[in-house]
């Protein structure tokens, strides 16, 4: 039995499978073996006991012991061929042992022992590489926060010895009796099966390094993370059911068998030196090998037993929303709600110097999500272009600030003709290297994006500012990014939450331009903002950020009956003012009633909440008639 000792990573797991495999011959034990870890997942708080790779140094770390990793797919490999099963045999006394490969990367055997290629019990299986890497832009009291909870106890592990002798499914006892399996050895990439590979390849880890990459002869590896100055490691997750569930940009938490085995770069290196190999013959390319097959000590691989999409990376939030005392922890928020608002709201108003209307839109905005499509129009996008904003004072640095101490995953995209010259945007695919090279827009559900306007100044875009541009304006108005595959453009759907600030009109589209009224002008911004932050006790700032994940979790809808009333209402004013009202407004009325309902804890619409969503539109509009006549030009 499988017991407490074994989720802190104190057994070698993969020796615990196979020990149940072996004593559970029919084809059920691998299904059992994800049904029980399920279950003792669950049991008090069982997953803090798992150490992670989030938090856990690799080296710290037990190879062949449970770990969890929060992660993003960032790109998915072609899948890959693996011995499910095989068979070893000891040429002196004939004696046969079945092993099996799932969860593992190499084959092993005991002393004497040797793979028999031609074995009946030979079963091949296939599983599906994902690069994942940890999600960009994750917020520093997220991480702080899952580090806390965690209860997983690790030491350094700066010598491991292999209790069996371990060989690559491709290094057999005797290649010179087998050539075409010496052929094979080397048309082997990471994670791609060309077709080329013979059914019974004896290599379970196909994307296992090929090379070890010498700091002297080669560049640094490239973790391929799409936001700068991101730390964190980045894994080879090998999935081996229901992965068509998962996708690229696909936020998971996987748990599975930890893979770092030294004889990875024992194998990297020979197959890297060996000069036997017509390179005509190699279907992979020597930048395939290295992108796909990096070191296990810089990218580790997982195996993974379970693993589950995350409807969010809140740690102050309970995974899933649906279960029972879930709901008893959502209801005794609601109950609480209506404080936790006049306070952010409060908060949200001395951060924007002042200005309550803003502070009002800009809660709107952060509880925004896309909840549904229409074609291709996103429901629920509600980008936010708050102008008036002061240049000289830094003023947005300060506010993204704040509000990256609210949401779990941010983003500063200060925007400036270098920027949007230099910068890479839009992931494109790397065909020599076969992966999709990250861009700053490959980002996870329901990140925030801020963009700084404000330090824009005149001069010309390239064509590749060209396009980055458009790229930001397809972001917010189609929520996509079109990714570039050099012959064609693919279409990635997303969910950003774009907060734009300028000093007059955004050259971006937006829904929703708010004018900056600012009631105070702080001496030191700096000083100010940190002030707040300050302030605010701990308890209230986790209530701050429960409140923002949970409100974008909740369903809305609206009753018949207001549908009429609002109908009604509308065409009202269409008669009392047809030429400024249009359908656009009362889209946009929708919306801000949508969120004004949901800010306040109410998933249907009320009359009420209809009345002060055209309350505050009317400000919102008035406020920028009156800057258009003292500017004499429209915002």
């Amino acid at each position: 039995m499988l017991g407490k000792s074994l989720l802190r990573g104190d057994n070698e797991l993969v020796d615990m499978l196979f020990f149940v495999a072996q004593n559970a011959p029919n084809s059920d034990w691998q299904k059992k073996v994800t049904e029980y870890f399920k279950e003792k997942l669950k049991e008090n708080n069982a997953t803090n006991w798992v150490p992670s790779l989030n938090d856990v140094p690799v080296h710290y770390l037990k190879p062949n012991s449970l770990v969890k990793f929060r992660c993003m797919v960032q790109d998915m490999f072609d899948p890959e061929f693996y011995m499910g099963v095989y068979e070893t045999v000891d040429p002196n006394t004939n004696a046969r042992v079945l092993h099996f490969g799932k969860y593992r990367d190499v084959a092993e055997c005991g002393p004497q022992q040797e793979i028999d290629l031609n074995s009946p019990q030979t079963v091949t299986s296939e599983r599906q590489t994902f690069y994942c890497v940890p999600v960009p832009g994750e917020s520093a009291w997220v991480k702080e926060a899952y580090i806390s909870a965690s209860q997983a106890r690790v030491s350094p592990s700066t010598s491991y010895t292999p209790s069996r002798h371990k060989r690559s499914y491709e290094e057999d006892e005797d290649m010179d009796l087998h050539p075409s399996k010496q052929k094979e050895q080397h048309m082997g990439s990471g994670g791609d099966i060309h077709g080329c590979v013979e059914p019974k390849r004896l290599e379970t880890e196909a994307s296992a390094g090929h090379h070890v990459i010498s700091p002297n002869c080669s560049p640094p590896l490239d973790l391929n993370f799409p936001l700068p100055g991101e730390k964190g490691p980045a894994c080879l997750v090998k999935i081996y059911e229901s992965w068509e569930s998962f996708k690229v940009n696909d936020v998971l938490e996987v748990f599975g068998v930890l893979s770092v085995d030294p004889v990875l770069s024992i194998v990297n290196s020979e197959e890297r030196d060996s000069s036997s190999l017509d390179p005509m013959e190699c279907m992979d390319t020597m930048e395939e090998q290295r992108v796909h097959s990096p070191p296990a000590s810089l990218v580790p691989r997982i195996h993974v037993i379970l693993a589950q999409k995350l409807q969010h990376i809140n740690p102050l939030l309970p995974a899933c929303l649906n279960e029972e005392e879930s709901k008893t922890f959502v209801s005794n928020f609601m109950s609480e709600l209506s404080p936790v608002r006049a306070e952010l709201l409060g908060f949200l108003t001395h951060a924007l110097l002042g200005d309550s209307l803003a502070a009002e839109y800009l809660i709107l905005h952060l509880i925004s999500t896309v909840y549904g499509r229409r074609d291709v129009l996103p429901l629920g996008k509600f980008t936010v272009n708050l102008s008036g904003c002061p240049r000289s004072s830094a003023f947005t640095e300060h506010l993204y600030r704040l509000i990256q101490q609210l949401v779990p995953a941010s983003y500063h995209l200060r925007m400036s003709i270098e920027s949007m010259n230099h910068s890479r945007f839009i992931p494109h695919k790397d065909y020599t290297a076969n992966r999709l090279v990250s861009g700053l827009l490959q980002l996870a559900s329901n990140t925030s994006l801020v963009i700084d306007e404000t330090q824009l100044e005149q001069g010309q875009l390239d064509t590749a500012g060209v396009h980055n541009v458009t790229a930001l304006g397809n972001l917010i108005t189609w929520q996509k990014v079109d990714y570039d595959f050099n012959y064609h453009r693919m279409e990635f759907p997303c969910n950003i939450n774009v907060l734009i600030t300028s000093e007059g009109r955004s050259l971006l589209p937006s829904d929703c331009q708010v004018h900056l009224q600012p009631q105070i002008i702080p001496p030191n911004m700096e000083e100010y903002m940190s002030s707040l932050l300050t302030a605010v006790l701990p308890s209230v700032l986790n209530k701050f950020r429960i409140y923002l994940s949970l409100l974008r979790l909740l369903d809305y809808s609206i009753s018949d009956e207001v549908t009429k009333a609002v109908e009604e209402d509308f065409v009202e004013m269409l008669k009392n003012n047809p030429e400024s009202v249009t359908a656009d407004d009362l889209h946009k009325m929708l919306l801000v009633a949508r969120f004004l309902s949901l800010s306040a804890g109410q998933t249907t619409l009320s009359r009420e909440r209809w009345l002060r969503a055209k309350q505050l539109e009317a400000l919102r509009k008035a406020r920028l008639q009156q800057q258009q006549c003292v500017n004499g030009n429209e915002l």
